[in-house]
């Protein structure tokens, strides 16, 4: 019994503001670019699929972040 190992701890406070702020980065580029691309998709630029994964990838992001800021 002497022999476990410790509990990994969680990150550190500022390790979580980091990773929340780079999802917050990233998830606002992709949703500027899913915006964008849907646009230029609209008007016939450009094809839907480098805007839907920008979407996907937006959504992610924000639902990423939501756990990260969460209290528990």
């Amino acid at each position: 019994m002497s022999d476990l190992a410790p509990r990994p701890s969680r990150m550190s406070r500022s390790a979580r503001e980091q990773r929340a702020y780079r999802l917050v980065v990233v998830g606002g580029v992709a949703g500027a670019v899913a915006v964008v691309g849907f646009l230029l998709a609209i008007f016939g630029a450009i094809g839907a699929g480098i805007p839907l994964i920008a979407a996907v990838v937006a959504a992610i992001c924000i639902l990423l972040f939501r756990a990260a800021v969460s209290g528990r």
